[in-house]
């Protein structure tokens, strides 16, 4: 069978031919039509035939697969933040360590990025067998972290779901959501994020909160809410029975932490509650 070489990875290939312009490779049983160059200023130096070498194998302007030494900041199956270089007619153009700049067609944007943006990105080969880029990497973000159940991380928003949540890059690496029981603000791609781990999945995924623990939450929420009363003359026509949206709207936490915090704030004396919402306590 004969091995075929492959664009966007790294590969061990065999010197079959010396020129003055460089040197073809090819693979131990591939035919010779699908030999590529590598251009002589990256051949190292008493190189001979028969020698293995590992490249890195990708197109060049003129569309030939071609093989480098240099280290590019992205290969297939992986992720990388990357910075845009320009926007074309065609899509954006990425700096990716190579002489030749990475395309992200703008059918691959998740907005209209420009130049400058450091943009997170992973690596396919289009029907026109090219390699481009694109922002859609949930399916490449790895789930092997070593994060535990309320370990703080440190992340990007990647992607945003009115069914799911919001879709953090954890590590510009590691897949993770903010459910959407627990989005409470208008999060933006590329947006940081300071999270807990709420659980890790079964497949390795992380399920990320931006809340604290309930103990310590519940005392921060009950401060918010009892700062708003203040600021509100005293009252709020807010209670244990309001609509979940329209406490989430306004105090920006899910109907069962305000009722913790109210709660709080009554066994404290510092509110009592009516129908008509809640007072601060004189």
């Amino acid at each position: 069978m004969t091995a075929k070489i492959e664009l966007g990875k790294y590969q061990e290939l065999i010197v079959t031919k010396q020129t003055d312009f460089g040197v073809y490779l090819n693979t131990p049983t591939g035919e010779e039509k699908d030999k590529i160059l590598l251009p002589k200023s990256q051949v190292p130096e008493d190189t001979r035939l028969k020698d293995v070498l590992n490249v890195f194998v990708y197109k060049d302007s003129e569309d030939r697969p071609i093989a480098t030494r240099l280290e590019p900041d992205l290969t297939l199956g992986e992720v990388a933040r990357l910075r845009v270089k320009q926007v074309t007619k065609i899509g954006a153009f990425l700096d990716w360590g190579l002489a030749k700049d990475l395309l992200l067609p703008f059918k691959e944007q998740l907005y209209p990025v420009k130049a400058n943006d450091e943009v997170l990105v992973t690596l396919y080969v289009d029907k026109s067998e090219r390699l481009c880029a694109t922002m859609h990497v949930y399916d490449a973000l790895k789930n092997d972290s070593s994060y535990n159940k309320d370990d703080e991380v440190y992340g990007r928003v990647y992607e945003i779901s009115d069914n799911f949540g919001v879709f953090v890059a954890v590590d510009d690496r590691y897949s993770a959501l903010i459910p959407k029981k627990e989005v409470f603000e208008n999060y933006k791609i590329n947006q940081p994020v300071y999270a807990r781990v709420a659980e890790v999945k079964e497949d390795g995924r992380l399920t990320l909160s931006v809340k604290k623990k309930i103990p310590e939450q519940m005392n921060e929420d009950a401060e918010f809410i009892y700062e708003c009363l203040e600021e509100s003359g005293g009252f709020l026509p807010f209670h244990d029975k309001s609509d979940p949206q329209a406490i989430k709207n306004r105090f920006r936490m899910s109907k069962n932490a305000f009722k913790r915090a109210i709660g709080h704030l009554l066994k404290e004396q510092r509110i009592t509650i009516a129908g008509d919402g809640i007072r601060k306590t004189k």
